[in-house]
């Protein structure tokens, strides 16, 4: 099976969205996960006057774990998928969360512009073509010493690990799934975790194109070794780092 890209992705994503948040409500402890990388972040001040990027909303689970960790921040909330972002915009949000329908790609032909203090990624990296040119696009639009996390399915490495991901994969997701006629997405990204970078891979290509303090820290349960926030920050003097 070959990993579905860009269009094909955005389109298999906008016919599972639909039920997409019921499989997610299947996954133990999903939703406080994405909390845990949300205060990774370490932004302070309840992000009073701070602006965050969400990038790759999906549905909006991980907005709302920004919203409940920074209460006080302005989130720009962005995803490729028009069906995701249209489940996503319909919930009911405060003052200050705003969506946009835009490819990682392309913010800036959607008039997503930068300074950002702080650029919050879920689940996207191992979905996008060509991850070094957005973590590029990431790093110029964070403010000179702005930070990221990114919140991604990326294996340890050990065989333990990818053993117990496909055993879930294969004998509760998958199956719900076809039921639900969106198998092809998952397998998609059953093997896009598969084929994608291990979490030291991905740091050292987040330093590669020019972020520091680059470290990958673990999250609990049964993810342990399956899933992990990387956090990195943007250098403090524009043009270092590269």
């Amino acid at each position: 099976m070959t990993l579905l890209r860009d269009e094909d992705l955005s389109a298999a994503f906008d016919h599972a969205s639909r039920s997409y948040d019921t499989l997610v409500s299947a996954n133990p402890g999903y939703h406080g996960q994405l909390r845990r990388s949300a205060r990774r972040l370490r932004l302070p001040r309840r992000g009073a006057g701070l602006r965050v990027l969400d990038l790759g909303c999906g549905t909006g689970a991980s907005t709302a774990a920004l919203a409940a960790v920074l209460p006080e921040a302005a989130i720009t909330a962005v995803d490729a998928s028009a069906g995701m972002l249209e489940r996503a915009a319909r919930k009911p949000w405060r003052e200050g969360v705003s969506f946009v329908h835009a490819p990682a790609e392309r913010l800036a032909q959607a008039g997503v512009e930068g300074p950002f203090d702080a650029v919050f990624a879920a689940y996207l990296f191992r979905n996008v073509t060509d991850p070094d040119r957005v973590l590029s696009t990431v790093r110029d639009v964070l403010a000179p010493g702005g930070r990221l996390a990114v919140h991604e399915y990326t294996l340890s490495g050990r065989a333990v690990h990818r053993a117990v991901w496909t055993g879930v994969c294969r004998g509760l997701v998958l199956p719900v799934a076809t039921v639900l006629g969106d198998g092809g997405l998952y397998r998609h990204l059953w093997r896009s975790v598969v084929e994608f970078d291990t979490a030291d891979d991905f740091a050292a290509r987040a330093r590669s194109q020019g972020f520091e303090a680059v470290r990958v820290l673990p999250l609990p349960g049964w993810q342990t070794g399956i899933t992990h926030t990387i956090v990195a920050r943007r250098p403090a003097t524009a043009g270092d780092g590269r």
